[in-house]
Order: structure tokens, then sequence, then C-alpha cells
């Protein structure tokens, strides 16, 4: 009996895998036109993520534009190390943890309230506010940082201008580090508010209404609607955003934190950052090596912070989690 089962399944296997090619190339064929579709992006990140990876190995090794990628001297971890050891690791770490912990919490608060108003608006004045609030989401950092400066510049700048009608001193904004984790957490927030507002606004109009319904024929007010139904519904939209968010917590805007603190180095130990670090280290030292060695560690690091919460997640909550 087993040796004609062997047989069997032997003189099947050919036919069996014919059909399964078969229906392979149907399905190919099926959806082509979406294959077709998805080309563009599909090779557009193989040559802007995926072939530049054969670049990582510049972090170990000690570059030399004369010798090339492959010539260079391999000197292992030593530029990890030459970058863990200077007096500006504690700074720059601290700096883009710190923000970007602020900037999270932040825009996801002030965003998720923003688009519980917007869906009490009527429809008329709904798109005005949505173009108002998306619009400096699509301005440059370089023209965000000449509009900061038009208010903090010593001589002629707007907040010192009114100071100076209030009797008051003027404030040398540029060399004062004090106020600069307030006026970096409100522009941030300023750009970013309003492209967030919308993705949760969207989430929004997903909702059923009839929790809406009932709860308004159980007498809730909208203040209680927001809480006990919008979310509670919305929590796994804003888990995901969390997590996604996390995965850049070792990542910085270098436009904002190059061009909004108009490079004053008054300024460097509240606004340098690690991606600000490397462009100087670039800028001033030229040392490839180290600065492709702190873009590894921040890509290592983001992705063991997106496990990592996506797992505490999954632990608490199986259907919050992202896989």
């Amino acid at each position: 009996m087993s040796a004609q089962h062997e047989l069997y399944s032997a003189s099947a296997t050919p036919a069996l895998l014919k059909r399964r090619g078969s229906r392979r190339w149907k399905t190919f064929k099926k959806s082509l036109p979406l294959f077709t579709l998805a080309m563009p992006g599909i090779i557009f990140k193989l040559i802007f993520s995926y072939i530049p990876l054969l670049g990582l190995i510049i972090a170990f090794k000690k570059y030399r534009y004369d010798e090339g990628i492959f010539g260079s001297e391999w000197v292992g971890l030593r530029n990890f190390r030459f970058l863990f050891s200077s007096n500006d690791a504690w700074i720059i770490t601290r700096n883009t943890v710190g923000y970007n912990i602020i900037f999270i919490l932040l825009t996801m608060f002030c965003s998720f309230t923003l688009a519980i108003l917007l869906a009490e608006l009527g429809r008329r004045m709904l798109k005005v506010y949505q173009v108002i609030m998306a619009l400096p989401y699509f301005v440059s950092w370089v023209v965000v940082g000449y509009m900061v400066l038009a208010f903090l510049d010593q001589q002629n700048g707007f907040l010192n201008q009114v100071l100076l009608g209030m009797g008051l001193d003027k404030v040398k904004w540029y060399q004062e580090p004090g106020y600069w984790p307030a006026i970096l957490a409100f522009t941030h927030l300023w750009k970013s508010i309003g492209f967030s507002t919308l993705i949760y606004f969207a989430g929004i109009l997903g909702l059923d209404p009839a929790y809406y319904e009932a709860a308004r024929m159980d007498g809730a007010s909208r203040v209680q609607m927001a809480a006990k139904i919008t979310l509670p519904l919305m929590t796994p939209l804003m888990i995901i955003l969390l997590i996604v968010d996390l995965g850049r917590i070792f990542r910085s805007d270098f436009g904002m934190f190059f061009f909004i603190p108009n490079d004053s180095p008054f300024l460097i130990s509240v606004t340098e950052v690690i991606d600000t670090y490397i462009y100087r280290s670039m800028r001033v030292v030229g040392d490839v090596g180290m600065s492709t060695a702190a873009g590894l560690f921040q890509s290592v690091v983001g992705f063991i912070t997106v496990v990592s919460a996506n797992a505490v997640i999954r632990k608490i909550n199986r259907d919050n989690s992202l896989w």
C-alpha cells in the first residue's frame, strides 16, 4: 500500500505542479494592471531604499575617497565608539528623544481634539478650516525659518517691538537657550497639526453614526460622546500612528532644527540633535564613516523601538497591534 501511494504521488507531482503553475500564471495575468501600477513605486523603493543599504559598510571603515568603499581600511566598531565616547553623545541623544516625545504627545492630543471639533462644524466652514490648517504642512522649513526670524529678530523682530511698546527690554532670542524648547515645540505643532488632524478626522468620519444616535437618545452630551464613543473607537488608529512615530524617535527633522534656530552657536545645547550633529561632523570634520555609523545607529534603534512597542501593545490587546 505504501509503495502504491509513493508511486501515485510521484506520478501526480508533475501534473500537480503544472496545475499550480497555471493557476499562478492566471493570477499574475489577472493582477497585471495592479502590478504595473505599483512598478514605479517598487522601482523607486529599490533604487533609493534598498540599493543604498550596501553603503552601510562605510560605518565600519575609515573611508577614504581615493580608495573607495571596498578599498578603505576596515576599523570595525571604532566609528561607533568615537560617536558615543564624545562629550556631545548624551546631549544629542537627550535632545533627539526628548523633543520627539514632546512632539508625539503634544501633536496627538491637539490633533485629536481638533478633529473632534471639526466633526461638529457645518460642511461649508469645514472646508475653510481644513485648508487653513493643512497649508503650513506644505511650507518649507526654510520659509518657516524666515517667518520665525521676523518674529524673533533682536533688532526689528515683532516680539521685541511689542516688548518695547510695553516698556520692557528686548530679548536676545537667538542667544537665550531657555526659550527654545517651547519655541521648537510650538513651531512643530503649528506645521504638523493640520495634516495629523485630517488623519484623525478621516477616522472619525468612518465611525458608525448609530453609536452617536443611540447616545443622543440616552441624553449623552457631546463631551460624554467624545470620551465614551469617539476615543475608544479611535484608539486602534491612535496606537498605529504612535507605533509609526516611535520608529522615528531617534530621528529628527533636520530642516526644523537647523533653520529655525538659525544655526546659532549659542543654542547648541538645546537644539543640537543627531541629524544636525551628523551634518556638522560632515561639514567640519568630513568623517563619512562616523556619519554613516550615526545613521545606522538611528535605523537600528528605530527598528528595535517599533518591534518592542508593537510587542507590548500586542501583549495588552492583540487587536490593536500592527502585526
